[in-house]
């Protein structure tokens, strides 16, 4: 007979599949595939960075040796961040925690130590994935010059040791601030816990694309890179990896012990500052959540809502863009593509800016990157927003929509649609409009707007082929993306991006040409949305409110004289 799990063990488990908000899941669903996703999109990456150090072929020189350790302590960093504030709402023990538990004989003490394991295990495996093949290939290159095997060692324990304690320092920073800000009147975390959450995120992310390049024993020597360093924590533990290396040139040395210490203390006050918060939320927290109210829905005042069709098409724009704006979850999702997108345009740029070869950006430059990058900005707030229809706002609201008599998947399509160039499409194309106008030459700025508009219509109908459901109302099945696909996808709209961006600035002084690609673009937004109205219209489809897996044995539906056979 088999031995029933430690109530330690199974709030663990628990809450270790927690971290993704099992509520928005369909009932057929499995959350070991999503994270399994989230996990092989991080050993994507590292193979990738692993790869890239295998390209070097011999040992580079410091400057570019101190230059890759701080990129993959700045990325590494970045995604426990990301990570951490995905996962926001799961890092702490919430009202259903407490109305679950409590009646339960379980210790306060067991569900915290429960829930800070689960916090520990989802850090290693954040950590671990990211760095599972780059972290045996970029230690031959730390190595310490003339220490031989024994220095190979040494700059193999060092890398694994200072990105656990990267990865803790913002973890434990992150839970620091959230759990001080808890302390507040339950209402008033609720509300600030929103802005600190984007706050949390808008910071990552522009610590990782705006830092100053400072990754150089010249740099870290220069006495006017001083205060920047001590207030950028990536360089605090690439210090920390050069003193415990052993590797750093003697004219650094004095600079990278003092910062050194400083990522050791911060480590440390970010460590007790987590244990504090843990220590008040089970001392003074859980009986806030119990106590006091959550958010009570304000006074209602004169709203004006625009038409956005007829009634079907108007409620359901508005239901999307409502769902939005109210859902910390789903704003945080369309932030992360949109910080993608930002990633893959800010980037190559700030490498370019940064080339000492290039005193100032030549003019001619201002005009592709303009395009590249409000195109890219276009593919991914798409996609972002297209991802977010997808997931469930309250799955268990849907019933409204079930009972309520709505018409066929073709009207919701088209109201769907709607939406989807309202969140998606307007905004992108206004702000590019903006930008353009005021750089560009009106002539060249009205024509690619014109291209840009028909670029994001096309990629609108592509992303609704198929989709039969109303957004943010059907359940989520895990698993059910390829990641493999997604990423050859991904590359193949990298390399039609830029070459629509060529073909675009080619006939600039070619209306002919122009004209061809507009037409292009036209004949391709109208096909798309010609099948994706086929496919809603078709006898077998049907409004979709829980995804289901495709059974493994279909059934012929093979009839003997109208009677089935058997």
């Amino acid at each position: 007979m088999k031995k029933p799990d430690l109530p330690f063990r199974v709030l663990y488990r628990e809450f270790l599949f927690r971290m993704v908000d099992l509520e928005l899941l369909s009932a057929h669903g499995d959350v070991s595939k999503l994270l399994g996703q989230f996990a092989g999109l991080l050993l994507f990456i590292s193979l990738n960075l692993a790869f890239g150090g295998l390209m070097f072929g011999t040992i580079p020189g410091p400057p570019a040796i101190w230059k890759a350790e701080h990129m993959l302590i700045a990325l590494t960093m970045l995604t426990v961040g990301i990570f951490v504030v995905l996962s926001w709402d799961s890092t702490f023990p919430d009202r259903r925690d407490v109305l679950v538990l409590a009646p339960l004989p379980l210790r306060a003490s067991t569900i915290f130590l429960a829930k800070i394991a689960a916090l520990a295990a989802s850090l290693g495996l954040t950590v671990a994935s990211l760095n599972a093949l780059s972290g045996f290939v970029w230690p031959f290159y730390f190595t310490a010059p003339d220490s031989g095997f024994l220095g190979l060692i040494r700059a193999l324990a060092a890398y694994w040791v200072i990105m656990f304690a990267a990865g803790a320092f913002v973890l434990c920073s992150v839970l620091t601030l959230q759990g001080l800000a808890a302390q507040l009147p339950r209402r008033w975390f609720l509300r600030l816990s929103a802005l600190l959450q984007m706050a949390a995120f808008c910071l990552f992310l522009s610590v990782f694309l705006f830092q100053p390049a400072l990754s150089s024993p010249a740099a870290f020597a220069a006495p006017g890179n001083q205060h920047a360093l001590a207030c950028l924590p990536t360089y605090w533990f690439l210090a920390l990896f050069q003193a415990w290396n052993g590797s750093a040139p003697a004219a650094t040395q004095a600079v990278v012990a003092a910062l050194a210490w400083r990522a050791l203390g911060g480590l440390a006050i970010a460590m007790a500052g987590t244990g504090t918060a843990f220590w008040l939320s089970y001392r003074r927290t859980l009986r806030m959540i119990v106590e006091e109210p959550d958010i009570v829905p304000g006074a209602h005042g004169f709203h004006w809502t625009p038409r956005f069709g007829n009634l079907l098409h108007t409620a359901v724009v508005l239901f999307s863009i409502r769902s939005l704006f109210r859902s910390r979850q789903h704003r945080m999702i369309l932030a992360f593509y949109l910080g993608l997108g930002l990633t893959l345009i800010v980037g190559p740029l700030k490498g370019m800016l940064e080339d000492p070869h290039l005193a100032a950006m030549p003019p001619n430059l201002v005009t592709p990157l303009l395009l590249i990058a409000s195109v890219m900005m276009m593919v991914f707030c798409l996609l972002g927003v297209r991802i977010v229809f997808a997931m469930p706002l309250a799955l268990r609201s849907n019933w409204i929509f079930r009972v309520t008599a709505i018409r066929g998947p073709a009207d919701c399509l088209a109201a769907t649609r709607r939406s989807l160039l309202v969140l998606a499409v307007a905004p992108v194309w206004l702000a590019s409009a903006a930008v353009c106008l005021y750089v560009l030459p009106r002539r060249e700025a009205i024509e690619h707007l014109l291209l840009l508009g028909l670029w994001g219509v096309f990629l609108a109908e592509l992303g609704l082929q198929g989709f039969h459901k109303i957004p943010f109302t059907c359940s989520y099945l895990p698993g059910k993306s390829k990641i493999h696909l997604v990423i050859l996808a991904a590359v193949g709209g990298l390399w039609a991006v830029l070459l629509g961006v060529e073909y675009e600035l080619r006939s600039q002084s070619d209306p002919g040409m122009y004209a061809v690609m507009l037409a292009a673009l036209a004949i391709a937004a109208a096909a798309a949305r010609w099948r994706a109205i086929w496919l809603a219209k078709a006898e077998e489809s049907i409004l979709f409110f829980e995804e289901e897996e495709a059974p493994t044995v279909l059934a012929l539906g093979i009839l003997k004289d109208g009677v089935v056979p058997g």
